[in-house]
This record gives C-alpha cells, structure tokens and sequence, in this order.
C-alpha cells in the first residue's frame, strides 16, 4: 500500500487541520509580538528579544534535544541561519516602538517577497513587484499629512526584512543538512547573539518576577509555539497554499494591533497592507516549484 493510498481517504480532514494549525501559528506570532511590546517599558525591546529567545531556545531544545544529532561542525555551519534569527528579531522588535505592529510586520515581509521573486524570471513577477512597491509607497512617510511614520521604525523594519531574507536561505540549507533539529540550533544560536545585548541593557531588571512571568509567555506564543503548529502544518500542505496563507500575516498582525494595543491604522495603511499581502499572494501561487 502507497502512501498516497493510505492518506487520500483522510486528506481533507489532514488539509483543515493543517490549515487550522497554520492560522493559529501566524495568530500566535502577531499575539506573542504585542505581547512583549508591554515588556518594553521594563527591560525594552532589546531585554524583551533577548528574553524571547531565551526561552524559546530552552523549550525547544528540551523538545528537540539538538545535541543528540548535532556536531561541533554542524553547529558552526547553523551560525548564519542562528545570527541571521537573533539579529531579525532584535532589529524588529525595535522597529515596532516606533511603528505599529502591521506595519512592521507589511514591511519585514518584503524580505521573504524579495527572496520569492527573484527565483523566478516570468513575467507576471513583475505584476507582484508593483503591488508590493505601491503598498510601500503607501506606507512609507513620504507623503504629507498626518498620518507619518517614523523613519527609524521604516529603516528597522527594513533591515528586519533583509535578515527574514537571510534567514530563509540559510534556514532552508540548514534544514536540509541537519533536519529538524536545526531549529532548535539555531534558537540557541539567535539566543546567545542577543542576550549580551539584552542584558546590557536591561541588567537586573530581567529578573523581576512579573518580567519573567511574561517573558515566559512571550517566549512560548511567539516561537515555541509557532514553530510547532508551523511543523505540523507544513510536511500536510502544498508549498504554494503553506506561502499563501503565510502571506496573511501583516493583515493578522495589523489586526491583532488593533485589538491587543489599540493601533490604529489610517485606511491608507490599510490599502497598503493589502496590496502587499495580494503581491505575496500572487508570487506564492505562481512561483515555479
């Protein structure tokens, strides 16, 4: 008996819970960032991702046990895809105390966009590319009025952008030569690039008993979490539907600010949003296999 025989009698109840799994994993990340946007008041952003990936970085090896599979040549080899991780969040994380949250996330998207486009040649690619480019365009603090963003959380959001870029490169080579384990490693990789600077910054306010009680919840529902819906939902999904779906996210993000933080958005920001998240769309579901 195949293995396609075996999953075809069950494959639509397999698909909605994948997909199910994979809603709640975008959910769980937006939930997870404005979450720790209440940490930053105490320790800020850069004690808030440090503490983040702290945590992650215990849990998943607790689940993962990396060191079982792992050698010393394997965990140098994981160093791009684990610096390229910590330095993401860290630069995210401090993108979002200038801008609201679905901003940010519109604009860190454009680095997974970017790396999607340019494997391909075709040209409906440049269909995408305009989309993306006018949401920027709308996002971007070039316009008059009242609705400016802050340069420095642009700037940031950007560069998170970049790492994202990075980090699926190197994640996707560090996947393939060392399986699942590397996600553990690479936590672990990202939590020891920016504890330095969290604890530099924050010192001994990390340790207040209402900090690491949310941190502790911080790190659970922005990556442990994720990271574990994300592992069921993918090995059950075609690429292009696991792209498409994870092109929601700056629409789950802006939202999810709306609720939890009260940020508001201009309409303009929405439309913005939206065009990024159809240019997404639109690369994931005509990219080459």
């Amino acid at each position: 008996m195949t293995t396609s025989s075996i999953a075809r009698p069950i494959g639509p109840r397999a698909d909605f819970g994948a997909i199910a799994a994979l809603f709640c994993s975008l959910l769980s990340i937006s939930v997870g960032a404005s979450f720790a946007k209440w940490l930053f008041p105490a320790i800020g952003p850069e004690g808030a991702t440090a503490m983040r990936l702290i945590v992650s970085a215990g849990v998943l090896t607790v689940v993962f046990r990396p060191w079982r599979v792992l050698s010393v040549s394997d965990w140098r080899s994981l160093i791009p895809y684990g610096v390229a991780l910590g330095v993401m969040n860290l630069v995210f994380y401090k993108a979002i105390t200038f801008i609201p949250l679905g901003i940010g996330i519109a604009i860190e998207f454009t680095g997974p966009l970017a790396v999607a486009l340019l494997t391909s040649r075709r040209k409906t690619d440049f269909l995408w590319i305009a989309l993306a480019v006018a949401g920027l365009a709308l996002l971007l603090p070039i316009w008059g009025g009242a609705a400016h963003l802050d340069w420095r959380g642009v700037a940031l959001a950007g560069a998170a952008g970049v790492c994202w870029a990075v980090y699926l490169v190197k994640g996707k080579k560090a996947g393939e030569d060392h399986g699942i384990a590397a996600v553990a490693g690479g936590m672990v990789i990202a939590a020891l690039v920016t504890a330095p600077v969290g604890i530099l910054h924050a010192g001994t306010a990390m340790l207040q008993p209402e900090v690491l009680a949310l941190g502790l919840v911080v790190g659970i529902v922005s990556s442990a979490l994720p990271y574990t819906l994300e592992m069921i939902a993918l090995p059950r999904l075609p690429t292009n539907t696991f792209s498409t779906l994870l092109s929601a996210e700056p629409a789950v993000g802006a939202l999810v600010g709306l609720v939890v933080l009260g940020e508001t958005l201009a309409i303009s920001q929405w439309l913005a949003i939206g065009l990024i998240v159809c240019s997404s769309i639109g690369a994931a579901t005509t990219a080459k296999k």
